[in-house]
This record gives structure tokens, sequence and C-alpha cells, in this order.
């Protein structure tokens, strides 16, 4: 269990430091543009820093009823949650207008003590989130997963290549993926998809 929580930890930390090194090299002028969506690419940066904020505001919080034993269930469990894409819009633009008026260093102090309390953790530490308390070691890979994909939306964005140092997060967002996949309903559709047997629809998402 040990090399499982620190292989989540190491994982989401090189994703953390990835994410914060591409919003580094965002230009001034760049920050209102389009990115994703309804969001531009401060509002892009400002959802995907939730994924480093709510670690620190989930982290030793007070059990709850509620207990989730694995990333697919953490991810099953807030479907229904993001089936309100207005609400999720809504959120990435507060924190992004929330990241003041020097959004990259904001990111960077927030990459900084994010990973000195995942460093700092000690085994068996639980977060208690909106839909239950469960390992941090199974959270991490939650917040790995969304580091991954939004730091590749927002290289795509910028024009600019994804940084090497994604590569395992990345590797590890496939595989969470692909286990994700499994356990929905279209799962026959996404494995038809993924070996070309067919293309993906527009709606064909494991979140």
């Amino acid at each position: 269990m040990d090399d499982e929580r620190d292989a989540a930890s190491a994982t989401f930390i090189t994703a953390a430091e990835s994410f914060r090194d591409v919003v580094a090299r965002i230009a001034p002028d760049a920050w209102e543009q389009a990115a994703l969506g309804v969001w531009s690419v401060r509002d892009l940066v400002g959802h995907t820093s939730r994924a480093l904020s709510t670690v620190q505001a989930y982290l030793g919080k007070e059990p709850s009823a509620s207990r989730l034993g694995s990333p697919v269930a953490y991810f099953l469990a807030v479907r229904p949650a993001l089936a309100d894409p207005g609400a999720v819009a809504r959120r990435g633009k507060e924190t992004g207008a929330a990241l003041g008026e020097d959004p990259a260093s904001a990111v960077a102090t927030l990459v900084r003590e994010v990973i000195d309390v995942v460093s700092g953790s000690v085994a068996g530490a639980t977060v208690t989130t909106p839909v239950g308390t469960m390992a941090l070691s199974d959270y991490l890979p939650t917040r790995t997963f969304e580091l991954a994909v939004h730091t590749l939306d927002l290289a795509r964005a910028l024009s600019i290549p994804a940084p090497a140092s994604l590569r395992p997060a990345v590797t590890a967002s496939c595989e969470l993926a692909g286990r994700l996949a499994g356990q929905l309903p279209a799962a026959p559709e996404f494995l038809l998809a993924l070996t070309g047997r067919t293309t993906f629809g527009p709606h064909l998402s494991v979140v």
C-alpha cells in the first residue's frame, strides 16, 4: 500500500508541476482568449486549479458516513453533478477571476503549497469530498486525471506542445479512464471506438 500511495503522490506532483509550467508560458494578452467551450484561458486555468485547491480543502476534514473505495467509485459518484455543465462553467469562471491580477504567480504558489501538503501527509490520510470520504491515495489519481486532461486542453488552446513531464500523468489517466469506462453502460461502445471499429461520438465520455 505504501508503494501505491507513493506512486499516486509522485504522479500527482509531476502533473501539478507540468500544469504550473504551462501556465507560466501564458502571454499577458492571452488570458482572455477562447480556450475550451465557454471558458477563456483564465477560466480554464481557474477550473484546473481546483484539482489542487480541493486537496487542501478536503484533507483532514471530519469523515462522513459515505465512504468511497477507489478513484472509479469517486467518478461514478460525481457523474450526476457533472450533468449540469452550466454550474461547472460558472465555478471555472469564478475560480479564474479569484486568481487575481497575477494568475500565473497564484498558480505557482498553490502548486508549491499543495505539494508540501501532499508530501507531508501521513499514511492513511483521508479526504472528505462532497460525495464521501476516501483515502488520499485514492483521491489523488482523480486530481491527476483533471490536471492531465486540462493541461492538455490548455496547451492546445495556446498552440504549444504539452510538456514531456506530463506523460506519467497521461498514462495513469488513460488507465483510470479505461477502468471507469468499463463500469459504464456504454462500455462496449468505448471498446469498439478504442480499437478503431467505430469513432467516438460527441456524447461518449467517461466524465
